[in-house]
């Protein structure tokens, strides 16, 4: 791949959690790596000279990048550490065995406890973790164990020994630490809603955990408990802090193929993770140009066949958006709603858009032309417009209670602002605060102007305002002959509708699309246009009517006062001899009696 083509993946990168994995020309995986900024990472192997020797081999020979985002710097640890070992990377040394990551297990048992452990597959034990970091994994059963009393021993719990009475309280339990179920003390229902708090806290459901805790807090404020109050706060500001969940997988989830599918005018884009004993340990986005338009069905469909057969994958249930209309014989389909499978199907859509926002860039970086042929024909599609709106211009108006009335008119060029063919208009026939008479004077006067000099008309024309301004708007194009032969649309601020002429049911656009981002960059630039020239405007009369009211004083001389003093201000903090240098002492003597009545 040539280092124009490396450069634009590495510009296309987000900044944002996740892994990375470099491929030779052979496409064989040379490395997987992690990082917290995927773009600063990747391009730090190529914007440097290494000093290992073999790390300046391996980078000779890169000629493909993929990429795969988390949420956390902490999953794409994990993420990694599952890749490395399932797919072996040639230059990754120094694997970590997964017993080096320690997991957080509920023991199911009589009054459960909750404690750490490095071995795997204990039986009647709900695993949470792997956990990278022992710190993170002790801190939260810090939170725990100060936040709800557990049990700490090993005995069995059984209701018979309870009621033979065959244990004795404990130094726990005297300290606050345990509520002695072993004893009788503590209800075996008090303790499983312990238990199912605890659970949530260990997921990241935290809501419900946070507002008890509050609760707790504020009472014991109430009941003037100052130092209980002050640690329930401690520990809400470290629970809120900390994010438990880990987006890998949550271990009961096993054996399960994930596929989401994203699908835009020319192509599809679908993500895979494969999930084996708790793990991500594949995950790969593939394109799918569209030849025909296909149904979402049949993409879906491909896209689960390809995966599963490229990997040989052998699961027998695959998480899918949405049922297929053909089932599998080899496998079930499960579309999930909420909890833990939903979550790695959205993670799934994430990194589908993800990969989409690369290629485009990409092609945006090496290939400007087709870009914005895209962007104008998606736009075209969009607005139902009959050509590409290669030329656009937009209208906005300012003024304060009528008065210094503007408008402003940015234009853009293929999707991009042409800042040297902006203009703005004082408004010359409107009296009072009117914006639809303001707009069907500026429209009228702009496109008189493009017939007299036979200027080029643009292709779309943008009003800031709704069905209001729009009609004022269509007025002025239909005195000028010219309604018909332009495209024209308004957009109202408050839900971002597009508006067509005689048609009183609004257009709602996808937030994310690029056709609604570009019209609302015309029409954020009209309003900062329009803002700047009416604050000069309205600048420059205030400075005009201070001044030029002093009687024996012309506009000559109070430009020379402004030239020299910058501001009324500045003439006033002079000294007299200053003034009666620059202008004479008779002038001085109106301009400084003038300003000390004011």
């Amino acid at each position: 791949m040539p280092l124009l083509q490396i450069e634009s993946i590495i510009k296309s990168l987000p900044n944002s959690p996740g892994i990375y994995q470099f491929f030779d020309a052979d496409e064989i995986l040379l490395y997987v790596g992690k990082a917290k900024d995927l773009k600063k990472r990747v391009s730090s192997y190529f914007n440097k000279e290494h000093d290992s020797g073999r790390l300046r081999l391996m980078v000779k020979k890169i000629t493909n990048i993929k990429t795969t985002k988390v949420n956390t710097e902490l999953d794409a640890l994990l993420l990694e550490n599952n890749l490395i070992k399932s797919l072996k990377p040639r230059y990754n040394i120094n694997l970590r065995d997964d017993k080096t990551y320690p997991w957080i297990i509920i023991k199911r048992e009589p009054f459960e406890r909750v404690f750490y452990t490095r071995k795997k597959n204990l039986p009647n034990t709900e695993y949470f973790g792997p956990y990278a970091s022992g710190k993170v994994m002790h801190t939260l059963l810090d939170i725990i164990r100060q936040t709800y009393p557990l049990r700490t021993c090993n005995y069995d719990l059984s209701e018979k020994n309870i009621q033979k009475h065959k244990f004795n309280v404990c130094l726990e339990y005297h300290i606050g630490r345990c509520k002695a179920p072993c004893a009788g003390k503590q209800s075996v229902e008090e303790y499983s809603e312990n238990i199912s708090q605890i659970r949530k806290i260990i997921k990241g459901q935290l809501s419900e955990v946070l507002e008890d805790l509050k609760l707790k807090m504020f009472h014991a404020s109430d009941a003037l408990k100052f130092e209980e109050a002050a640690i329930l706060k401690e520990k809400i500001e470290i629970l809120s802090k900390y994010q438990a969940k880990s987006t890998v997988v949550h271990p009961s989830i096993t054996n399960v193929d994930v596929v989401n599918i994203l699908i835009s005018e020319e192509s599809a884009y679908a993500h895979y993770f494969k999930i084996k004993s708790g793990a991500i340990i594949n995950s790969q986005t593939i394109e799918l140009k569209q030849k025909t338009v296909e149904s979402e069905s049949d993409v879906l469909l491909f896209a689960v066949l390809e995966f599963r057969s490229r990997y040989g994958s052998e699961s027998k249930e695959v998480l899918l958006p949405f049922l297929p209309e053909i089932a599998l014989p080899d496998c079930e389909f499960t579309i999930p709603k909420i909890g833990d499978k939903k979550h790695l199907l959205d993670l799934c859509y994430k990194n589908a858009l993800s990969y989409k926002q690369e290629r485009e860039a990409q092609i945006a970086f090496t290939d400007p032309d087709a870009h914005t042929n895209r962007i104008m024909q998606q736009m075209m599609k969009d607005l139902r417009m009959p050509t590409e709106p290669r030329r656009i211009e937009g209208f906005d108006n300012s003024n304060i209670q009528g008065h210094f009335a503007v408008s402003a008119m940015p234009v853009f060029i293929n999707g991009k602002p042409a800042r040297k063919e902006y203009r703005h208009f004082n408004v010359k026939t409107v009296v009072g605060p009117d914006d639809f008479e303001t707009m069907r004077e500026v429209i009228f006067r702009r496109y008189s102007r493009v017939l007299e000099e036979k200027l080029e008309l643009p292709q779309l024309i943008v009003i800031d305002g709704g069905k209001g301004q729009l009609s004022a708007a269509v007025e002025s194009l239909k005195s000028l002959g010219l309604y018909g032969k332009t495209t024209i649309i308004g957009i109202a601020k408050r839900l971002e509708e597009i508006y067509f002429p005689e048609d009183s049911i609004p257009l709602y656009l996808d937030k994310r699309s690029e056709t609604l981002r570009i019209i609302q960059h015309i029409r954020d630039e009209a309003h900062r246009f329009g803002i700047t020239h009416h604050r000069k405007k309205r600048g420059k009369a205030l400075i005009n009517s201070e001044l030029n009211q002093i009687k024996g004083i012309s506009k000559q001389t109070v430009q020379k006062l402004l030239i020299k003093f910058k501001s009324i201000e500045g003439i006033k903090n002079a000294e007299p001899k200053e003034i009666q240098f620059l202008i004479g002492k008779a002038k001085a003597g109106l301009v400084l009696s003038y300003l000390k009545k004011e």
